[in-house]
């Protein structure tokens, strides 16, 4: 089914199946209020990522990262401030993160949390499917009136709406395009729509209202942000919408993922450009991690990170990053809310779960004690122990804004100190990513975006590190602690060997995996991300006509995201 909505400027076109309910969010208005989005801000949107593939060549080519200069002004200004927590947003201590389909919606909503991150990115892997019924669960949820009964018969409801989370819903990143929905613009030149749009734009036009209403408010996170010029672009976004759709100014209100390397350098002035509409910044370590591999990869071993592992937030490196959070957020006014530590219990092992929960203690004691103001967690069974950390610490207290971290001093050359890490790197590493990668890409393409995995809870961000890890180490012509060179052919014997070994139920997603696997691991060029040709190769439900077309689409998305 095609669904055309016009615009004075340009045109949106629904490509996607048309299924039971999807009326309800894909409804004229909304979607000519999206189009109004993409008529003022897909172009903006193309020139910040064209800022990204000049500064990745200028990485490339020996520039480092460093503090913006020409923004020292704004660094060295005491006396500006961010708008700060908005309703329902002032106790942020334990934030429970997962997908949006009904399921998952009511367990996150009855989890006891103060905070749900509902995730569109990294935890949902994008079918046609989960986006727009992710979109129908949010509905459902904010009006008091999802429920879910599983295949086996066993019924879901909210047992509690007066005492549900507040919810922070994340979209996509700039770099993701929504291919079931075609924007063509004044002169006719039809494009995918943007992902990052597309999320916030029916989310916000179905739903912010009816938040005020209940006393909270339309809230986002904004992931994969590389410069206070792509928080500049969601602050106008922001301001359009609020007057499109008669909102006081500075109702909505974001939260900024600082899991990107250049982001590090700009978190002052990814605040002062949201400043209206900011309520703080999250350390999305895993994100950081890849960030880091994916833009100094071609760099020599001072960038080569060991096993993955072995990548704790006690390094020096990641120390620096996660305390200048802490004093760059608590100095503006603003809330940091600390990352996910990816252990999770096994309800079907103690020894598991006992280990889980004494890393997780140990992680969630660590940002509280730095003067994180909360912590996000991925399992509802991690919520007592996470809060018991945070309580420690806050007792009766929402945040701990005025502890102002002036101890803190950290240099760029801090931050850059990747070679603190080590850089020994085992067989079993090595296997391990392969592992990792070829099963999480295996779930992720069957519709599965958050997946559990050797009792680690692997997301797209978690994937990233493992393959673009495999990559740089067969590049840096890395050595394996057993004396064993990193090469195309090492990964290509131990990926058959995991293969071998894994089970192939009915349905199973392994040819394609593998497929994906050697594209975004073995080949000469480095996709950006992984998700980028997996999405137009796999997910998409009317691509390009030809695979020739398929495959240049993936090609030029890669290139460009």
């Amino acid at each position: 089914m095609t669904t055309t909505t016009p615009t004075t400027l340009g045109t949106l076109t629904i490509t996607g199946a048309m299924r039971p309910r999807y009326d309800e969010i894909l409804t004229p208005e909304a979607l000519h209020f999206v189009a109004e989005l993409h008529d003022r801000f897909a172009g903006p949107r193309h020139d910040r990522l064209a800022d990204r593939m000049k500064r990745r060549y200028e990485l490339g080519n020996g520039r480092d990262l460093g503090f913006v200069p020409e923004t020292a002004s704004i660094r060295e200004d005491a006396d500006w401030r961010v708008a700060g927590a908005g309703p329902g947003l002032e106790d942020r201590r334990i934030e429970i993160t997962g997908p949006c389909d009904p399921k998952m919606t009511i367990n996150a909503l009855n989890s006891g949390a103060n905070v749900w991150l509902a995730d569109l990115e990294d935890a949902t892997s994008p079918t046609w499917a989960n986006i727009i019924e992710g979109q129908l669960s949010l509905f459902d949820a904010i009006r008091d009136q999802l429920e879910f009964t599983s295949p086996e018969g066993k019924q879901y409801r909210v047992t509690d709406t007066e005492r549900t989370p507040t919810i922070v819903m994340r979209p996509r990143g700039w770099h993701l395009v929504e291919k079931h929905i075609e924007h063509a613009d004044r002169t006719g030149q039809q494009l995918a729509a943007s992902a990052s749009l597309v999320d916030f734009g029916l989310y916000a036009f179905h739903n912010a209202h009816e938040l005020v209403r209940r006393g909270r408010g339309p809230y986002f996170y904004l992931p994969k942000i590389e410069s206070h010029r792509e928080a500049r672009l969601w602050n106008e976004i922001f301001t359009f919408t609020e007057d499109r759709l008669g909102l006081a100014h500075g109702t909505i209100r974001a939260t900024v993922l600082i899991e990107t390397f250049s982001a590090a350098f700009e978190m002052d002035e990814i605040l002062y450009e949201l400043r209206d509409h900011c309520a703080g910044l999250n350390a999305g370590r895993w994100d950081y991690v890849f960030s880091i591999i994916k833009n100094y990869r071609g760099r020599g071993q001072w960038f080569v990170l060991p096993d993955r592992d072995r990548i704790l937030m006690t390094l020096p490196f990641m120390r620096a990053y996660t305390e200048l959070l802490v004093q760059t957020c608590h100095k503006r006014g603003a809330h940091a809310i600390g990352g996910m530590s990816a252990f999770i219990p096994n309800r079907r092992s103690p020894e598991v779960t006992e280990r889980a929960l004494e890393r997780v203690a140990a992680d969630k004691r660590r940002e509280a004690t730095d003067g994180f103001d909360g912590s996000w967690v991925a399992h509802p069974d991690l919520i007592p122990v996470a809060r018991a950390e945070f309580d420690r610490v806050l007792g009766e207290r929402p945040n701990q804004l005025d502890r102002m971290r002036d101890d803190v001093h950290v240099t760029a050359r801090e931050l850059l100190d990747i070679r603190s890490a080590g850089g020994e790197v085992t067989l079993a590493g090595v296997r391990a990513n392969i592992s990792i990668t070829v099963r999480y890409l295996e779930a992720w393409l069957r519709g599965i975006g958050a997946v559990a995995l050797d009792n680690l809870m692997e997301d797209a961000a978690t994937a990233e590190i493992s393959r673009s890890q495999l990559w740089q180490w067969i590049h840096q012509d890395t050595v394996t602690a057993e004396g064993e060179q990193i090469t195309r052919q090492l990964v290509e014997r131990l990926l058959r060997e995991v293969l071998a070994d894994l089970p192939t139920p009915e349905g199973h997603k392994l040819a394609e995996a593998e497929d994906v696997f050697r594209e975004v691991a073995l080949q000469e060029v480095f996709p950006t991300f992984l998700t980028v040709p997996a999405y137009t190769r796999y997910l998409v439900e009317r691509g390009p006509s030809t695979e020739s077309e398929r495959e240049s689409s993936a090609a030029r998305e890669s290139v460009t995201a």
